[in-house]
């Protein structure tokens, strides 16, 4: 659902004298989430410079800042058709490929502010991405073909493709669905989420030599073919209410497993919410699920 605009409101952040960064003189912002993965929204398409390290970690710190898992930075488009393109920046700072529920806020945001309608192409990090409106259901986002080659996820001692490989971990032999969404990630099925050790495997996996770039880490436990529940720890986030790319990449990993039928649509119940996860003819995902504007602000520091 896309509101009218929202009463901007100031925030005025305590600076931290060790992170603490200049911000632009009134940097306006717009806070949204979807399905609880929560955004800091910033507007650069008149050029601004994009946010650097310190003042992202600022802006997602949720005791002196905006508080929000990633920053979205909006500019103008990369490729022919498009209406804009769109950067993430992890809450410790670090750039990320790619973002599905953040997809979502853009379009959102987009659609608000007059620039798209309807069906449109929308610039991420690493492509393209064809987004359907939904009306009150949110958004549809095309999220690309998942990839398994080990050598392109990475995936750091494997050759050969497979739903699953045995890594050890702490002295733990588990078996992980390796996937890139554009971004890397490893499922771990699981016999109840909410039992699973979340904070304990999480960062052990994404620090694992087997993932050289780190990774997305989820927890996923099939109902039925048509419905699963997943936890995400995120690469440079910690565990989100919900992830888009990690609910594409549980559905990948479990598909090919034989273990959901993907074609006929996925529900991924998540913390924050559900996102239903479809298998296209030409083996690409599309991710529908929410947008919500929470409000909007002007960032002093």
């Amino acid at each position: 659902m896309v509101p009218a605009a929202i009463p901007a409101t100031t925030v005025m952040a305590t600076p931290d004298p060790v992170t603490a960064t200049a911000a632009p003189a009134g940097l306006r912002f717009s806070k949204m989430h979807g399905a609880g993965n929560d955004f800091v929204v910033l507007d650069l398409r008149d050029g601004t410079s994009p946010p650097d390290a310190a003042l992202c970690r600022l802006l997602a710190d949720r005791h002196r800042g905006v508080g929000c898992d990633q920053i979205l930075t909006i500019a103008a488009p990369r490729s022919d058709g498009a209406v804009a393109s769109y950067a993430i920046w992890n809450a410790d700072g670090s750039p990320s490929q790619q973002c599905g529920n953040g997809a979502r806020c853009v379009a959102a945001w987009l659609v608000r502010d007059g620039a798209a309608a309807g069906d449109f192409l929308l610039d991420s990090p690493l492509a393209s991405h064809r987004v359907r409106a939904l009306g009150d259901a949110g958004f549809e986002i095309g999220m690309g073909v998942p990839v398994f080659a080990p050598a392109r996820i990475p995936l750091a001692g494997f050759d050969e493709e497979a739903d699953a490989c045995m890594i050890e971990v702490d002295g733990r032999r588990l078996r992980v669905g390796a996937v890139s969404m554009g971004n890397p990630h490893a499922v771990l099925e699981v016999d109840d989420v909410d039992a699973a050790p979340v904070a304990e495997l999480g960062p052990a996996l994404q620090r694992h030599a087997a993932f050289p770039q780190s990774c997305n880490v989820g927890f996923a436990q099939v109902l039925d073919r048509s419905r699963i529940r997943l936890r995400v720890y995120e690469r440079g986030v910690g565990e989100t209410l919900a992830c888009g790319s990690g609910a594409c990449a549980a559905v990948a990993v479990l598909a090919r497993r034989g273990r959901v039928d993907a074609a006929i649509g996925v529900d991924v119940a998540l913390p924050g919410g559900t996102l239903r996860i479809y298998h296209c003819a030409d083996g690409s995902l599309r991710m529908a699920g929410p947008a919500a504007f929470v409000y909007e602000g002007i960032f002093t520091a």
